[in-house]
């Protein structure tokens, strides 16, 4: 999925608009996300709790580990 980030990627502004997003998503959809490394996932812990979906990091240089494509 795409995230219309319209008013940046800071860290806060980023968990908001996950949040927002996969309250949509049916049950089945919202096992886990996939996350390059980046700042903007700053608050993934805060994001966890809110949404009760884990985050998970890609190695470095490695974002075929995200899958999607």
């Amino acid at each position: 999925m795409v995230v219309h980030l319209p008013n940046g990627r800071a860290p806060d502004r980023v968990r908001d608009a996950l949040i927002e997003t996969v309250r949509c998503l049916p049950r089945h959809l919202k096992r886990s996300l996939t996350w390059d490394q980046g700042s903007e996932m700053g608050r993934h812990h805060e994001f966890t709790a809110a949404a009760d979906m884990p985050v998970y990091f890609c190695d470095p240089a490695s974002p075929w580990q995200r899958g999607g494509r």
